[in-house]
């Protein structure tokens, strides 16, 4: 590549989608773009939007991006049920028109707009951003943690997962890291799928975590029209290396969707080494939903049920009685939630050798039924 044709920039916005490249404001930028997930461009804002216009930069802090500013993020894919979804262009040159997806600074093609938050914000491409001696292309994969296709022992593993998008799933996850590193427990915690942003691992490490990773330090800006197992055991195997009592493990998105979800809990390997499943559910339906596919699909038992669900007794009644499973506010009843999955994680370490745990095939624990002061 001629390094005539590498100019410096710098830029006001450095996104966390490219985080693993660990950039300064100060880049430089080649005309030579490649249009493929995880390469870093540096755009320029082209509108001034009211509403869904921050960005998560590298740091974690969140700035609002003024038209005409510059910021560099990573390409990538994103197919989200709230929010915009979008797609790498086959071909991407200088000058181009993309759109900032989400929040983490995700760069693509939006198709369409969305009824609530209207045009995506587009930006005009300036240049693929350069890092290195002798210059070369910035691309999250180059620094991944390297994937396994199989993962014969870890520590205990929490799987917190939920019907949908914005079910409470962050929330509960940091909840019992704080809570299992109260009770003296090493904690370390993982976000496996989802679309890139940092804020999600941030909650955890700032709740005790003693180590973290996502899948964007393995190398996937958005997990979805992937084999998330490989990747999964990989970023598993990465945080057993600090040597935890117990992983909690978010998996973005919804159970059913095209993050990858169901994958990693179809695993029997991974089953294997899951204490329990964490179900944060926005309302009954998607409790009972997640419940038969749990028992059916995963042959896998829930171990509690958080989120919007658990606000009334309701809610935790419902849960309790018609389901048999444990219902606890995340919110309200920290230590609760903390106590439940700390009795898992401890029966779970009773299996000498990793030995499988029994396979949900009956009726559930009798549970009191919340009481209606």
């Amino acid at each position: 590549m001629p390094t005539d044709s590498i100019a410096t920039l710098t830029v006001d916005h450095v996104a966390s989608s490219t985080g693993p490249c660990r950039l300064a404001h100060e880049v430089r930028v080649s005309p030579y773009v490649v249009a493929e997930e995880g390469y870093c461009l540096a755009v320029r804002a082209l509108d001034q939007k009211d509403v869904y216009n921050q960005l998560e930069g590298a740091d974690g802090v969140f700035r609002t991006i003024e038209k005409g500013q510059t910021l560099v993020g990573a390409l990538g894919e994103r197919q989200a049920l709230k929010g915009y979804s979008g797609r790498i262009p086959r071909h991407i040159a200088v000058g181009d028109v993309l759109h900032v997806q989400n929040m983490g600074g995700i760069l693509g093609r939006v198709a369409t707009d969305h009824p609530d938050l209207g045009p995506a914000l587009r930006v005009e491409v300036l240049g693929a951003v350069q890092t290195g001696e002798p210059a070369r292309h910035a691309r999250i994969q180059d620094t991944a943690i390297d994937p396994v296709e199989t993962l014969t022992d870890s520590a205990p593993l929490v799987m917190v997962s939920g019907p949908a998008m914005n079910t409470g799933k962050t929330f509960a996850a940091a909840a019992l890291v704080g809570g299992l590193s109260q009770r003296g427990l090493k904690v370390a915690a993982a976000k496996l799928t989802g679309a890139a942003l940092q804020r999600d691992v941030r909650a955890m490490v700032a709740q005790g975590a003693v180590a973290s990773a996502s899948f964007i330090e393995a190398g996937a800006v958005a997990t979805t029209g992937r084999d998330m197992v490989p990747i999964a055991k990989g970023i598993i195997r990465h945080l057993n290396a600090a040597n935890p009592d117990v992983l909690v493990l978010e998996l973005g998105d919804g159970v059913i969707g095209p993050y990858g979800v169901d994958q990693i809990l179809q695993d029997m390997e991974l089953q294997r080494l899951t204490a329990t499943h964490v179900l944060a559910a926005a309302d009954l339906a998607g409790a009972w939903a997640c419940d038969q596919l749990f028992r059916t699909r995963y042959r896998a038992e829930i171990g509690v049920v958080v989120g919007p669900a658990t606000d009334t007794d309701v809610g935790k009644r419902y849960i309790q009685t018609s389901l048999g499973i444990p219902a606890v506010n995340a919110r309200s009843e920290p230590e609760a939630l903390a106590a439940i999955i700390a009795d898992d994680v401890a029966e779970r370490k009773t299996w000498a050798g990793g030995a499988p745990l029994p396979v949900f095939n009956g009726p559930r624990r009798v549970l009191p039924t919340p009481s209606t002061s």
